[in-house]
């Protein structure tokens, strides 16, 4: 089934305990990611920090209500915005209580925000898409961006994008759990879909679109471009170390997939590993540094146009890029597989992504074969089962 298809792709780990690198790209370790990616219980750039960690006690029993922003590019999202409001439509779970205000009225109470948070305005000034982005959801602190959209789906127009400066019960793979401190970008969207077997390719698009959109910004400041290159199937890294994933879940309803998507990416954060400003101070004396606002915006923008290439043409239309961003055509990888009571290795070198989104190698005796993770451990190279093709 695609539904089930898209479940091992967008949320189960993606990994056996038995893969080696052969290539260069030693980068991709376990040792770097673990330094940068973490459950909750281990300290990594999306750790909560102490100035914000009291937030964490907000529970089910809170009194303080979670807070959440409306905000439409044209009056017509506006008026969304406004009835959403009045009829106090949005849900989180956990009855985690929900205060809804209109950005409008935050400017006409001059209430002043905190310079840290996310800049509605700036973000859309910086909007020029047609769908995506066009009702914004922002909120000081949030237990998760993805149980805003993924929770009020069917209230929410498709495109609708939910921002948050703190986020303290985030979702990753395997049901982790992460939190992320102010200086992360952290937004969630909604995409609706009707052919499942394309599905599971969404988040190559959503890849590929948050380092696009990296560059634009990049080359809209005048600042030099950072590579920010992906690891498959959907974690961002730059210099070895990972600043970023991506997670998509979908429900099936009225034969169309309900795709949620939510994008993690770490901006300003410099320790324990690298941030993307870190980087920008490292090549460029100028003052200037990515922005949060910048980066969302410049994201729909470029994802819009990479969907509808997508939709449209499929994704050979975006396979070019995509191999020029990821970090492993040519990448040799040992498989480790049980024959009886022995444990065979077998060399293979990846070539690509099969037609499903698997990944395709050739193996030393020229077979094709299209290798899958088994979702046993949680980073994906670890390991791979092999399939053969015919």
């Amino acid at each position: 089934m695609p539904e089930k298809l898209l479940s091992r792709l967008s949320r189960a780990s993606f990994t056996l305990p038995h893969l080696r690198f052969l290539s260069p790209q030693a980068s991709l370790s376990l040792r770097s990611l673990h330094n940068f990616v973490a459950p909750t219980s281990q300290k990594n750039p999306f750790t909560l920090s102490r100035s914000v960690a009291a937030a964490t006690a907000m529970d089910s029993s809170s009194s303080t209500p979670c807070k959440l922003v409306l905000c439409g590019k044209s009056s017509a999202e506006n008026e969304i915005a406004k009835s959403l409001m009045n009829n106090n439509t949005l849900k989180l779970p956990d009855n985690v209580q929900v205060s809804t205000l209109l950005h409008s009225e935050i400017i006409n109470k001059q209430q002043r925000q905190d310079e840290e948070s996310f800049c509605i305005e700036r973000f859309m000034n910086s909007l020029s898409t047609n769908q995506f982005g066009r009702l914004l959801i922002w909120s000081p602190i949030l237990p998760s961006t993805h149980d805003v959209v993924s929770n009020n789906f069917g209230e929410l127009p498709i495109g609708t994008v939910c921002v948050a400066d703190v986020q303290y019960k985030g979702r990753g793979r395997s049901k982790n759990v992460w939190e992320s401190p102010k200086g992360c970008l952290m937004f969630s969207f909604t995409i609706q879909m009707e052919d499942g077997r394309v599905v599971p390719l969404l988040q190559y698009v959503v890849s590929l679109a948050v380092t696009e959109a990296i560059k634009d910004v990049c080359d809209k400041n005048s600042l030099p471009r950072i590579d920010v290159r992906i690891k498959w199937p959907n974690d961002l890294y730059l210099n070895g170390l990972k600043v970023g994933g991506i997670l998509s879940t979908s429900t099936y309803k009225s034969k169309k997939f309900n795709v949620s998507t939510g994008i993690g990416l770490n901006v300003d954060n410099e320790k324990p590993t690298t941030c993307l400003n870190a980087v920008v101070r490292e090549l460029s004396a100028a003052a200037c540094t990515l922005r949060r606002e910048d980066i969302v915006a410049a994201f729909l923008n470029k994802f819009e146009n990479f969907y509808d290439l997508f939709i449209n043409g499929g994704f050979q239309t975006l396979e070019e890029l995509y191999y020029k961003t990821w970090l492993h055509s040519g990448q040799r990888v040992i498989i480790q597989e049980k024959n009886e009571n022995q444990v065979v290795e077998n060399v293979v070198t990846i070539q690509g992504l099969t037609s499903s989104g698997y990944l395709l190698a050739i193996g030393e005796d020229n077979q094709m074969c299209e290798l899958h993770p088994d979702g046993n451990s949680f980073d994906f190279f670890k390991g791979l089962v092999k399939r053969k093709l015919e």
